[in-house]
């Protein structure tokens, strides 16, 4: 599934020339500077390295990995993954238009001037390799081997899909890593695609789920037109947790603490603007209150706050402008 694992990966396009003409020895110097300034802070590991501008690039590659394993995993849309939005220190930074999906649906934009969908949810990988490529070409001046500067971009795929694996593994209650899993996970994201579930609402009802026979997991059940299919999955499901017999009630509390209850949904961002812009700050308050520990339960918050968006939400768009 696209939002499960890096595909379309782009070619490494990076000049077959190392040096450029108009890159001086002075101008050189500048950046290794650059370089030097980036990693004796953050990225000691790379100080000895013969090469710090290649094993920088292999360090970030990494991280920006683990990053958007972060995001896809949690149902995070950027919206303007523009070179300079990305953050060498693998960090989320400059997410104007930024969302979190509601019904799942791998090809969502969440910014509507955005009407190629370059940065789609499902692209998100991709663009991020893309972006490695555009750091690559920068270091280009102080690295001679333009292949080793491929190879040190190649460490992103295996990175990113380990790490998302473990992250949905996590969010499906499964302790053990196996073979199967990858297809199990897919299959899941599959149906949430079909039916359009709600992705934070619907794993979060899967902590519930019951390995016990004969239980009918209404609570996540309901959520999906297609029973006969969702149930077909369940069995798997249900299959793969007593092979390694894990217990409802303890898998339960691990599901809860890597699916977030609340996110912040658009409406609930429009509502407290709204009123803010008004002179009131209280749902501003309110709501980072809650969204400060979302995987809590909170139950004086609000009801809407963990529900489905209302009607007049479909309607809001953003944009690098709102």
């Amino acid at each position: 599934m696209a939002s499960a694992r890096v595909v379309g990966m782009p070619s490494a396009a990076i000049a077959s020339e190392h040096k450029n003409s108009w890159i001086d020895a002075r101008s050189t110097a500048s950046l290794q500077a650059l370089v030097d300034a980036v990693v004796e802070p953050f990225y000691p590991e790379c100080s000895a390295a013969p090469n710090r501008a290649l094993a920088l690039l292999e360090a970030v590659s990494r991280r920006t990995a683990t990053l958007l394993a972060g995001w896809q995993a949690v149902g995070f849309c950027h919206g303007v993954m523009n070179t300079d939005n990305m953050s060498i220190l693998g960090l989320t930074i400059d997410y104007g238009p930024f969302g979190f999906l509601d019904a799942f649906d791998p090809g969502h934009i969440c910014n509507h001037t955005d009407q190629q969908g370059r940065y789609a949810f499902a692209r998100q990988p991709s663009v991020a390799f893309w972006n490695l490529h555009a750091l690559a070409q920068g270091l280009m001046p102080l690295v001679d081997d333009t292949d080793a500067l491929k190879a040190a971009m190649e460490p992103f795929k295996a990175e990113f899909e380990g790490a998302i694996q473990a992250r949905m593994r996590a969010k499906l209650g499964l302790m053990d890593a196996r073979a199967e899993d990858a297809e199990l996970i897919d299959d899941w994201l599959r149906l949430l695609a079909q039916d359009r579930c709600d992705y934070t609402i619907t794993l979060r009802a899967l902590g519930g789920f019951s390995t016990s026979p004969g239980a009918d997991n209404a609570a996540v059940r309901d959520w999906f037109v297609d029973r006969p299919a969702f149930d077909a999955w369940a069995a798997r499901y249900t299959a793969r947790l007593q092979a390694e017999a894990s217990l409802d009630a303890e898998r339960a509390v691990r599901m809860a603490r890597a699916n977030p209850k609340f996110v912040l949904r658009n409406h609930l961002a429009e509502s407290a603007i709204r009123q803010a812009q008004a002179g009131d700050f209280s749902e501003t308050e309110r709501l980072l209150t809650v969204l400060a520990t979302p995987f809590d339960d909170h139950p004086s918050a609000p009801a809407a706050y963990a529900a489905l968006p209302p009607d007049w939400a479909h309607h809001l768009e953003v944009s690098c402008s709102s």
